[in-house]
């Protein structure tokens, strides 16, 4: 007999303790992260104002710190540049 089951349906908001485990970080990173804004953008929602995070914004805001890293991302790497030249000045 085939196992019939549906799909996991992925949560399109995740809630702090969720975003933390699906960015493999611990949840006082992402709350110190939020209170210095300078994680992934986040909100509250409802009426109790519980933290949430879209799983989209999580993605993008992942892929944009890999580029941002230079052995992510070798454009940004100086050893990819090719040597700047000296110029040397002349005596007056």
């Amino acid at each position: 007999m085939r196992n019939h089951s549906k799909p996991a349906v992925e949560a399109a908001f995740l809630n702090v303790q969720n975003a933390a485990k699906y960015m493999g970080i611990s949840v006082n990173t992402l709350y110190v992260w939020r209170h210095r804004r300078q994680g992934p953008p986040s909100f509250r929602m409802g009426p109790g104002g519980r933290v949430m995070y879209r799983r989209d914004l999580l993605d993008a805001w992942l892929s944009e710190q890999q580029q941002a890293d230079s052995r992510s991302n070798p454009a940004l790497n100086p050893l990819n540049k090719a040597p700047q030249q000296c110029e040397r000045r002349r005596a007056a």
